[in-house]
């Protein structure tokens, strides 16, 4: 998918992030604001993954998501 349609859409994605990465918060989220870079960032801060496993853990789970 592609990422821009999700940061436009984000206020609509957000619920479905935040039950899929259950440990980012409402305010989090809201900073992120649809980031992807961000959204990485806060997944390797919150599950300690890698960069590239935070990239790919966004990529499957976005991949055939329709919104």
């Amino acid at each position: 998918m592609n990422w821009d349609i999700i940061q436009g859409k984000w206020k609509q994605v957000k619920g479905s992030v935040q039950e899929k990465w259950g440990e980012l918060t409402n305010d989090e989220l809201d900073q992120i604001n649809g980031n992807k870079d961000q959204l990485a960032g806060k997944l390797q801060e919150k599950y300690g993954w890698t960069k590239n496993d935070a990239e790919r853990e966004i990529d499957d789970y976005f991949r055939d998501r329709t919104f």
